[in-house]
This record gives C-alpha cells, sequence and structure tokens, in this order.
C-alpha cells in the first residue's frame, strides 16, 4: 500500500485516531510519520524511546535534557542504571531494576495495562493459591457491594465463603 500523504513510498506506520468515537485511520510512509508531527513524540515519532516517553506524560525533547530520577532511588545498586537512563533507553538493566523504581513505573504500567499488578494466565497445575487470592479478592468487592446496597444476609453469607477460602489457604 502506498502512502496516503505522499502517495510514493510503501506505508509502513498506520495511524489511527479516535474523536468522539469516530475513527479514522491513515497509512502513511516513516518520513510522512515524522513530517506530520502531531503525535507528541518528537522529532522521531517510531522509537521505543519517544513512545515510552509520551507515555509516561512528558515531551520526549525534554526528557532528552533532564537526568536522574523524579523521586526515590537514584540507581539501581544492582546494575547502576538510574531512572533518567531508562527514561533515555525505554529499558530496565536488572530484574532488581523494577523494584527499586516501582514507584515512578506504577504510572506507566498503569496506563499500559490499565492496573498496577500482572493479570495474566495462571498455572493449572501450582496457580492454586493464586486463583484463590482472585477468588477473595472478588469475593470482597461482592461483599462490598452487597453491603452498599444494604443486603447484609448476602454479605454475611459472601464474608463466610471468604472465611472459609482463606482457612483453606492456610491449610495449603
Amino acid at each position: 500500500m502506498l502512502c496516503q500523504e505522499c502517495n510514493q513510498n510503501e506505508a509502513t506506520v498506520r495511524l489511527t485516531k479516535i474523536v468522539q468515537d469516530k475513527k479514522t485511520e491513515i497509512y502513511l510512509c516513516p518520513e510522512c510519520a515524522r513530517k506530520k508531527g502531531e503525535f507528541g513524540l518528537g522529532e522521531d515519532p517510531l522509537s521505543l524511546h519517544n513512545f515510552l516517553t509520551a507515555f509516561m506524560g512528558g515531551d520526549p525533547e525534554q526528557q532528552k535534557s533532564r537526568s536522574g530520577t523524579l523521586t526515590g532511588v537514584a540507581e539501581c545498586p544492582v546494575c547502576g542504571l538510574s531512572y533518567g537512563e531508562f527514561r533515555e533507553k525505554g529499558r530496565l538493566g536488572c530484574a532488581r531494576c523494577f523494584s527499586n523504581f516501582a514507584d515512578q513505573l506504577k504510572p506507566l504500567v498503569n496506563r499500559i495495562h490499565g492496573r498496577e499488578e500482572h493479570r495474566g494466565k495462571v498455572p493449572v497445575r501450582t496457580g492454586g493459591l493464586i486463583r484463590k487470592k482472585r477468588e477473595i479478592e472478588k469475593m470482597r468487592k461482592q461483599m462490598e457491594k452487597a453491603v452498599q446496597e444494604e443486603n447484609f444476609e448476602e454479605a454475611a453469607r459472601v464474608r463466610d465463603e471468604i472465611k472459609k477460602l482463606e482457612q483453606e489457604m492456610e491449610e495449603d
């Protein structure tokens, strides 16, 4: 498919805009995508760094001049990566970076995944504890809803089920 802007180069970038429930798509070559410049991603909208920086709520050009951290840990004690370097590269240095920069990374993870914690598949053989924790979490929400609706009998029933599951978890 040819670029819809220049009609010369091959389109490798698909831009989708949704404004007031109207979806429009345009297909551009990388050069026209850069020229378009309306994406808030700086001079190279296709780089991972600029994408992550925009996702973190900043302007990539301003972020390039910043260094260091926003708050919290200055650098990872294991690999020495600073938060500023992470923002530049878009990659963490080691497994401990995630826990060391947790305060700064949680909003980013929340924006990308819609929540701050991983909610992937659970292994069938070893996932019993995780399934029970999720079930308890779901039941607590049910109990809160029942209390708000002043359905106290239902809330008490759910509370008893939660206690039963918690006892099962302690026994395992």
